[in-house]
């Protein structure tokens, strides 16, 4: 189970960090994913951090967001900084366990569960 924390209403230029903690004692074998929907949008692949600890970024965040975790607290973490209006999304974090996202790791299909997402609006 996934519980994805730490949206909210932030200005542009703004920084946030988003929170998805896990339950279960096997987390450091997770594939842990952030996706994004804005409104009217579709789903899309924001980052992800690899059981091994590697990163990769969507071209639109690269640089201003860090994926990161901590498997003794069995959490993800999303830093947003230098945040903008295009940002405005409704946040998912999900997870792979079978390993099934190691190729294709930035469609959503790929991970088995899913946390309920949390908001970030950018205001300008």
């Amino acid at each position: 189970q996934l519980q994805a924390s730490g949206g909210g209403l932030v200005q542009v230029g703004g920084s946030l960090r988003l929170s998805c903690a896990a339950s279960g004692p096997t987390f450091s074998v997770y594939n842990m994913v952030w996706f994004r929907q804005a409104p009217g949008k579709e789903r899309e692949f924001v980052s992800t951090i690899r059981r091994s600890g590697r990163t990769y970024y969507a071209d639109s965040v690269q640089g201003r967001f860090t994926i990161s975790r901590d498997n003794a607290k069995n959490t993800v973490y999303l830093q947003m900084n230098s945040l903008k209006p295009e940002d405005t999304a409704v946040y998912y974090c999900a997870a792979d366990y079978r390993g099934n996202s190691n190729t294709y790791y930035y469609v959503g299909s790929k991970y088995e569960y899913w946390g309920q997402g949390t908001l970030v609006t950018v205001s300008s």
